[in-house]
Formats: C-alpha cells, structure tokens, sequence
C-alpha cells in the first residue's frame, strides 16, 4: 500500500495560536509607535487576578454574599473569640483590612432614608420654637407698638403696590409690541406654509406634465420600487408613488439595463433645474480615432465627431444619457472581441482599446468624458472615424436582432429541442469594421499600382483609360448588409482600357481578395507583385499585338509575316532578306520597347531603343523603324 504524501498528513488546529515554533508564549500586540517600537498587553498572574476579583467581590457585594447565596447550605456558625484574644491573635494586615473597610451605596442610602425624616421633624420643631420665642419677647415690652397682626398665627395676605404712570405706560408699550411681534411671526407663519403649498402645487403639476411629456416620447415608464422600510404586510398599502424611466436597449446585458435607470425628482425637491436624476449615469463617451503614418515619417491622428444631445429638454437628456448607456455597452462588446481577432493584433486596458487594423494604420477606441466634447476641435475629425462610430451602433443593433430572435425560438419550441439546439454566438461588431479598414488600405495599393502602370502608358502616348469602382452596392444595399445577420463582403470594380481595344477588369472583395478576370482565365492574385507581373504581361501582349497590325500594315507591299512570339516575348516581322522583332519593357512606371534586326548574312543588330519622353510616341516609333527597316 502506497504511503501518503506529507501534505495529507498535514493536520492544522482551529485554535487560536498561543505559542510560536520555540514553545515561547506569542503576546499580544496592542499598538506600534510611529518610531516602529511595539507595545505588548503586560502578562497577568493568574493568582493576583483570582485574588483581585474575590475582593471586589468582597467589597461590591458584602461580607455575607457566599451566606446570602448559598441559602440551601447550612453554614456552622463562626467561632466566638475573646476581644483580648482577638486583639492578641490579629495581624497587623488585618487591622488594616478592618479599618479599610468602606460603607457601601446600599448601606448609605438605607442610612439616608432613616436619617432624613426625622431631621426635617427636628427642623420644623425648631422653626416652630423660634417663632414662640419671638413673640414671647415681643409682648414683654408694652410701650413698644406691635407690629404683628390680630392673629399672628393666621395667614396674611399682602397686595403689590400699583405701579407709578411712566411705569404702567411703558409697561403697555411692551405688552402692545410683545403681541404685535407675535401677530406678525404668526403672519409669516402662515404666509410662509402657503407658499410652501403653492410651491409644492406647482411642482406636483410640473411633475405630471413632465411625466407626461417622457411618456409623449415614447420612453419607457415604470412604477418605482417602495421605500425602505415601508410596509409589505397584508393589508399595506404598496401602491407606487414615483417612476423611474428606463432608456436602455431591450437586448442589452442585465448590467447595462440596470444602469439604464432614471427617476423623476421627486416634488419636495429643491433643485427644479434638473427634473430629472441618474444616479449610475458615468458621464463617458465612446470615441473612435485612426493614427496613420504619412510616407515623410510622420503620424496623423483623427477623431469622430462627438455631439452633446443634451439641450436642456427631457428628452435631450434622456437621448443623452441613452447614447453613454449604448455606447459603453459597445466599448465592452469590443473588448470581448479584441482579443480573438484573426487578422488584427490588439491593446487592451480599462477605458482604451489599440488596434493595428492595416498597414500604417491604427485604431482606437477610447472612452472619454462627457467634458471633453466641447473641446473637440473641427479640423480634428474626418468622416471615416464617424463612418466606423455610426457603423458600430447598426452592428450592435444587429447583434440584439440576433439575439431577440434567438429567445423567441426557445419560447416557441419545446425545451428538450432547445436544450439540444446549440446556441450560436451573436453577429460580430468589430470584424467588420477591420475588414473595412484593411480593404481601403488594400484598396489604396492596388489603385497606385494600376495608376503607375497607366501613367506609364500614358507618357508612352498609349490611349489609357481607367474607371474605379471600390464599392459596387449601393448605400442602402450597403446597409442592408451591415443589418444582415450573414456577412457579406464588400466588393468593388477596376477596367481598365489600353489603346482603345483592349480591357482588363478586376474584382474585389473585402478585405484583401483581388480577382483578375482575364479572356483566357480568372486569377486569383495574392500579393502586389504578381498584380505587377501580371500588369507587365498583359499589357506587353496587347502592345506586341498592336506592334503586329502596324507592322503588317506596313509590310504589306512585301508581304511581309507578323506574329507575337508568347514565349520569348517578342513581336516579329519576316519579308524578303530582313528579320525585324520588337521587345516590350518595362523599367519602373516607364514603358521602354528595342528593336532588333537580322540581316541576310544572320547577324543581329541592334537597330534602335525607344524610351517615352522625347517627341515621337511609341506607336509613331515603331512606325519610323519599320519604315527604316524597309529602306523607305
């Protein structure tokens, strides 16, 4: 039987540690100084806190506690020593236990209930006392009047003197501002409560309206939950009595509805400037920008175009507060993608996304806040970046289609089908907008290349022609594909027309698909440098061919044999004792053309060499050399 490893015999106690690994007591920690000193909680003997406790015990509760408690338990009762005996056999810490001990607050204030009723007996005996004395010495002297009244022990009553007139007069003035002071605090009183009625009128109207008014514009109103705290048992009243206003897409996540939240301010509200409140709202917007780099070196960045909808009205802030909603969803969406793009590396972070979308080009995607949308600059923002904002809303929109039609399937068919369907992922947002992007880049290269080559022609004096078409479907059909759930690529159109005769037409499609649809076959070209090559034959072949008819044109006196020669790549001419071909290249984006000839006697001689920008064209050139040829 195997052992177990040493981490299944591993076995921790659930108590608290009061020990380290040296079997040392772990103290307790009970502050650190700002020096970094600790302060330890002092190590208590458990005799002395045994000992101290009992005393208190002792001190607080009375001698007789054990006896008082214990009243089950017969007690013998205590040894009766002798005073002297007991002054002899007592210590000197029992002396002082004696003289120590102290009066308790049940003592005292037994002491105080017997004391002080017959102290105020005592006080009124001597009060009484002192007043017969009084009167006693009073009528032992009969030539003084007395000034006690018939019955001195009787009550007397005594009246204030009225006051003088000055007095009685601004004793009045008083009294009248005292009460005039009153009248008018109650008038403001009352004045104040019905303004505050008035107000609170108004405001319940400007509620209503406003209520109102958000339900005219179609946005959804809902009850508001009860208050905290208010009653939910039977018999409650759990009537609703404010609305909260929900702007956010049905098919968004739980998370963004939840934030898609706000409520009315309720009509005891001071602030009646802002009628309406968003309490998750994060005052962010969605920004896109592309940085390309020019050929001279340097990077040029645009932005899209952000507008503020809130104008101040209900709805201009709803619409404002839906758009951040709508576009923070987006920004999360992308994040989710970026990570899995097959064509584009990416950088992600909290409130920024970097793309390399093609070649000298980057995106972002960025959230800004909602004050940077006055500092936005005009001469910073292009339509293409508003193309790919405006472009990401329709592909969200597409992607809830989707996901609608999805949850109305699983409601309508039963659950062992739904459970057994697979569920398809929603339509991409970000895919497309790459491929949009590397089909104009791969569209730029391919329209330089061709328009080198007809530049060619061109200062060659060759009719060349050329219409461009990058996408071929109209805006609405281009629409209707972006609201489409299957994606369907973009494609685009190039004719070209040589000398009037000839047509080369090609194909695209997004991203990167070029098709060459030749009278011979359709290619597929993979790469730049076989559309050059493939430019550079076709167009030698369809000039070798014109160098044919010229020359038989020419020779036609002589009867002279043209053909083109595919394979060598060469136009020749025969008649009698003379060999003439011609050769088609190309050295950059100019179009060059030799002539040869063969003599009688088979030696070859470079005749003459053609290059484009002198004063004969291509085609008056060869003319001129098949006429030299001729001996004309």
């Amino acid at each position: 039987m195997e052992e177990e490893p040493a981490w299944k015999k591993l076995k921790l106690s659930l108590e608290r540690p009061y020990k380290d690994d040296n079997g040392e007591p772990i103290p307790e920690l009970l502050d650190i100084t700002p020096d970094g000193q600790h302060i330890y909680r002092p190590r208590e003997d458990p005799t002395t806190a045994v000992g101290t406790k009992l005393r208190r015990i002792f001190l607080e509760r009375g001698i007789d506690f054990f006896e008082a408690q214990s009243s089950s338990r017969a007690y013998p009762p205590p040894k009766i020593r002798d005073a002297s005996t007991e002054d002899e056999g007592a210590t000197d810490g029992e002396k002082h236990a004696e003289s120590s001990n102290a009066m308790t607050p049940e003592e005292l204030y037994k002491m105080r209930v017997s004391v002080l009723p017959q102290l105020y007996i005592a006080f009124g005996e001597m009060c009484q006392a002192r007043d017969l004395l009084a009167l006693l010495l009073s009528t032992s002297l009969p030539t003084q009047p007395s000034t006690l009244p018939p019955a001195p022990l009787a009550a007397a009553i005594v009246d204030k003197p009225p006051p003088i007139l000055s007095v009685r007069a601004f004793d009045a003035q008083l009294t009248i501002g005292g009460k005039d002071k009153s009248l008018r605090a109650a008038a403001d009183l009352f004045k104040g409560a019905a303004e505050k009625m008035e107000e609170s009128r108004l405001a319940g109207e400007r509620y209503w309206l406003d209520a109102l008014k958000i339900r005219r514009g179609n946005w959804g109103l809902i009850p508001a939950p009860l208050p905290l705290g208010s009653a939910t048992g039977k018999g409650a009243d759990k009537t609703s009595k404010d609305f909260l206003i929900s702007f956010g897409l049905e098919e968004s996540p739980s998370a963004f509805r939840r934030r898609a939240i706000g409520r009315m301010a309720p009509m005891d509200s001071v602030d009646t400037e802002h009628p309406l409140e968003f309490p998750l709202r994060q005052r962010t917007r969605l920004r896109v920008s592309l940085t390309r780099l020019l050929p001279d070196g340097t990077k040029h960045m645009c932005h899209s175009r952000l507008t503020d909808l809130d104008d101040g009205s209900l709805d201009g802030a709803l619409r404002a507060a839906q758009v951040e909603v709508v576009e923070q969803e987006i920004f999360s969406a992308l994040i989710k993608e970026a990570s899995s793009l097959p064509t584009a590396s990416a950088e992600v972070s909290e409130r920024l996304i970097v793309l390399d979308a093609a070649q000298n080009t980057e995106l972002r995607f960025e959230l800004v806040g909602s004050d940077s949308v006055a500092l936005q600059r005009s001469e910073d923002t292009e339509p293409l970046c508003d193309v790919i904002y405006l472009s990401l809303h329709v592909l969200l929109l597409r992607a809830h289609s989707a996901l609608k039609v999805q949850r109305l399937n699983k409601t309508s068919i039963s659950r062992t089908m739904a459970a057994a369907a697979p569920a398809t992922p929603p339509p991409p947002l970000l895919q497309p907008v790459i491929d949009m992007l590397q089909y104009q880049e791969f569209w730029g290269r391919v329209r330089d290349e061709i328009d080198r080559v007809v530049a060619g022609l061109r200062a060659a004096g060759v009719s060349a022609k050329v219409h461009y078409d990058p996408v071929a479907d109209s805006g609405e059909a281009l629409v209707a594909a972006l609201q489409s759930e299957k994606t369907s690529p973009v494609g685009g159109e190039v004719l070209l027309r040589i000398d009037d005769r000839h047509t080369l037409r090609f194909t695209t499609s997004s991203p990167s698909t070029l098709t060459a649809h030749l009278p011979q076959a359709t290619l597929s070209i993979a790469s730049i440098s076989q559309l050059t090559q493939l430019l550079g034959d076709e167009i030698s072949s369809r000039l070798l061919r014109r160098i044919c008819e010229i020359g038989a044109e020419r020779c036609e006196k002589v009867n002279g044999t043209w053909f083109v020669d595919l394979l060598s790549g060469r136009s020749v001419g025969r008649w009698e004792g003379c060999v003439l071909d011609f050769r088609i290249s190309f050295n950059g984006a100019l179009i060059g053309c030799s002539a040869s000839r063969v003599n009688r006697d088979g030696r070859a001689s470079q005749i003459e060499t053609y290059r484009p920008g002198g004063q004969l064209t291509l085609f008056e050139w060869i003319c001129h050399t098949i006429d030299s040829s001729l001996g004309r």
